[in-house]
């Protein structure tokens, strides 16, 4: 406890990590003042049975990233997933495209892909805008919630889609300003922020639950076990984000200063790591937006039918839901890996600096050493993976809450793990500049990789 208050106090003495900080704290409570903000046309106390509900699917993901926002009809509703989508888009296009892949090579080619993405941003949050209006307007649960005295269909669509658009872009230009002036990066930050809003109340909700069921101190020692649960969740989860697999690297000798005054450097030893997770929560977001589909083709076959096995993996109850979400997991954690993670690249840049492995030749030997530990770690990375994608339906299938239970795991606290992680790294990195302790004793911390970051 002396030692959190001594370096408390140290990152309040140095002035410029003060000023971020507090510049990061204001921007985050501008968002999340913005995300109870409702839209115009719409009676916010009609809208609370759908809250509580918490949305399912793709509904629900996208309203757990906005902190409640999307369900809320806030003028935040969309927050930063139009730009993630955008974001992912341009990423996938320098893979694909080999114009994109080299403008992401200079300095004015990223900042033109920026630009590109910003554009892109504003056509994806119009439609998405569009769709948002025309649910509330064409479903019967939403009608009583509608002002139409005041606002006709078209001019309540109009407003929404300028308002979402507007707001989506403003969200956007909060993140890049916490990324430059503030602490951490902004829109990763907004989205943790958003995911973390909610525990405060999944907690109370488990709380009530385990006390109305366990009768007094029976439900709260299942409480205290949950809890106990979750922060091992949490710690295997940083566990997963940090771990790295360590290749032993050697610098060859060199030779340094004119022909007169020259003098033999011995060379280094060095290491490269290769992080066991290298793609983040993106194969849990595409696994999860793949699996809405089979529900969704077993409804417009046979709406009438509860039974089948497209019904069976689409369902979240039901066990092949979860073996199937599984495999879809590690299918795409190793494509997402092939796609971001380049040994040849690797293996050049290495011998362009004169650096090799031990016992391994320079070139393709290298390049195929390196893909084979990748290989190898990669199944490990994406078996834990999915383990923590499935928790929170197992969670869920044991009796927990639904919203505490998406916090056992999943999309929400790797998100959450993943940039506290960054943003105290980051932090660490100010006290060590300034010759103070790091926030650790074993070590300093490890973010993750660019490719992770949401």
């Amino acid at each position: 406890m002396k030692k959190l208050i001594e370096t408390l106090k140290n990152i309040w003495s140095i002035e410029e990590l003060r000023k971020k900080i507090l510049y990061t704290l204001l921007l985050i409570l501008i968002y999340r003042v913005g995300c109870y903000i409702t839209l115009p046309g719409l009676n916010p106390n009609m809208l609370n049975q759908a809250e509580t509900s918490g949305g399912s699917g793709i509904l629900g993901l996208i309203n757990s990233f906005s902190g409640g926002a999307f369900l809320r009809a806030a003028i935040f509703a969309l927050g930063v997933m139009p730009y993630i989508t955008a974001s992912i888009f341009m990423q996938l296009a320098g893979i694909i495209v080999p114009q994109v892949a080299k403008l992401q090579k200079e300095e004015s080619g990223r900042n033109k892909i920026n630009q590109w993405t910003r554009y892109l941003t504003v056509v994806v949050t119009a439609f998405q805008s569009i769709a948002y209006a025309t649910t509330f307007l064409g479903s019967p649960q939403y009608q009583a919630a509608l002002d139409l005295e005041h606002f006709s269909p078209f001019f309540f669509t109009l407003s929404t889609v300028v308002i979402l658009t507007t707001g989506s872009m403003f969200v956007m230009w909060l993140g890049e300003k916490i990324t430059d002036k503030g602490i951490g990066n902004g829109t990763s930050l907004i989205i943790m922020i958003g995911i973390l809003a909610r525990l405060p109340h999944s907690l109370a909700q488990e709380f009530d639950a385990r006390n109305a069921q366990g009768g007094g101190s029976g439900g709260l020692l299942i409480f205290l076990i949950e809890i106990a649960f979750f922060i091992a969740v949490i710690v295997g989860l940083i566990l997963l984000t940090q771990g790295v697999r360590r290749v032993p690297l050697n610098y060859a000798r060199r030779i340094i200063g004119s022909s007169n005054a020259a003098r033999e450097v011995s060379g280094s030893r060095d290491f490269i790591p290769l992080k066991v997770n290298m793609v983040g929560v993106m194969p849990i977001i595409f696994a999860q937006a793949l699996m809405f589909i089979p529900q969704t083709v077993a409804g417009m076959i046979n709406p009438n039918n509860t039974g089948g096995i497209l019904r069976s993996i689409g369902d979240p109850n039901q066990w092949p839901y979860y073996l199937v979400y599984a495999f879809m997991v590690i299918a795409f954690t190793y494509f997402y890996t092939a796609i971001t993670f380049n040994p040849t690249d690797m293996a050049d840049n290495l011998k362009r600096n004169n650096s090799f492995i031990p016992g391994i030749k320079p070139g393709e030997p290298t390049a195929n050493y390196i893909a084979t530990i990748m290989d190898r770690i990669t199944l490990s990375g994406a078996v834990l993976l999915a383990v923590a994608g499935v928790l929170p339906g197992a969670a869920r299938i044991l009796g927990i809450t639904g919203g505490f239970a998406d916090f056992y795991g999943g999309t929400s606290m790797l998100i959450g793990v993943g940039v506290i992680l960054d943003t105290l790294q980051q932090i660490e990195s100010h006290l060590l500049m300034r010759q103070y302790d790091g926030l650790m004793k074993t070590g300093r911390l490890a973010g993750r990789q660019p490719a992770a970051m949401i």
